[in-house]
């Protein structure tokens, strides 16, 4: 199974001697089976001062991580754009690729538990709100024409529906343990389901992508996927008051959910194999 790591290099609330920020290297294993144990995946943490940030201090703390895990990454994501350069520099320099991704579930559920129970132990510590990290939006692009869905559907699943996602017929996706979230047995999962006939390109096309989350945009009033940190693509225009109340009521659900939802892709509805099929968190990147 491929090895995925999460990561983030950046300052914390905690000031040094000098009264300097501290920064801190947090590399956290993406849990990429809806089996997965979250408890059990690998987490590496290291502080280092204001005058290590740069490529080669990261890779040293990498390094360091990649001796200590159990395996190591085949792929590295990470979320903060202003640290693009150095991330990818480092990652390049060990040989491993690196890519930008707001699929960073695992180490966005670590980072607010440290900032509730770890930093606060640490003198120095600067109380305060932790500012979420906002993105330019960028135009909406049209699905390549090959690769349109025939039809869609909004839909619910319960949680306790995915205690055996891993026994799917799925060709390509991506989950995540729900008790990662947090959400109990009796959630409700709001999801959208696409039907094509070119249901396996279509869901080869997406596994190439570092998928986010979907969400109904108002203005104009369509179905938008976002990806990567930036990237946005219609998935559906709602042309109707129908249609519209169907995706606000999803935007309820997904709130309900703590931003769970799901994407799948099937050939028709009569069919219960997916080509594709993945789990998705909308939430803030702190």
């Amino acid at each position: 199974m491929t090895t995925i790591w999460e990561i983030d290099f950046y300052s914390r609330p905690i000031l040094d001697e000098d009264g300097k920020k501290i920064w801190e290297v947090l590399v956290c294993e993406s849990p990429v089976d809806i089996q997965a144990e979250p408890d059990e995946l690998f987490r590496y943490a290291e502080y280092c001062s204001n005058s290590e940030v740069n490529s080669v201090r990261l890779k040293e703390v990498l390094s360091n991580a990649i001796a200590q895990a159990p395996n190591s990454p085949d792929k590295i994501r990470f979320f903060r754009q202003a640290m693009n350069n150095m991330i990818t520099k480092a990652c390049d320099d060990l040989g491993v690729p690196a890519t930008m991704s707001r699929r960073t579930y695992a180490l966005m559920q670590w980072m607010q538990q440290r900032l509730e129970q770890e930093y606060p132990k640490q003198p120095g510590f600067q109380p305060g709100a932790n500012p979420t990290v906002s993105f330019g939006t960028t135009l909406a692009r049209s699905l390549p024409d090959a690769l349109q869905g025939q039809k869609w559907a909004l839909v619910t699943l319960p949680a306790l529906a995915f205690d055996d996602l891993s026994d799917w017929d799925v060709g390509f996706g991506e989950s995540f343990p729900l008790s990662l979230i947090g959400l109990t047995a009796d959630a409700v999962i709001p999801g959208l389901v696409i039907f094509s006939d070119r249901a396996t390109p279509l869901a080869a096309w997406m596994s190439g992508l570092e998928l986010g989350y979907f969400k109904f945009d108002l203005e104009p009033p369509r179905l938008l996927l976002e990806t990567g940190v930036s990237d946005r693509w219609i998935l559906a225009d709602l042309v109707n008051a129908s249609l519209q109340a169907e995706a606000t009521n999803f935007e309820t659900a997904k709130r309900q959910a703590k931003g769970v939802h799901f994407l799948a892709v099937q050939s028709s509805p009569d069919v219960e194999t997916f080509a594709g099929f993945w789990l998705l968190q909308e939430s803030n990147l702190a």
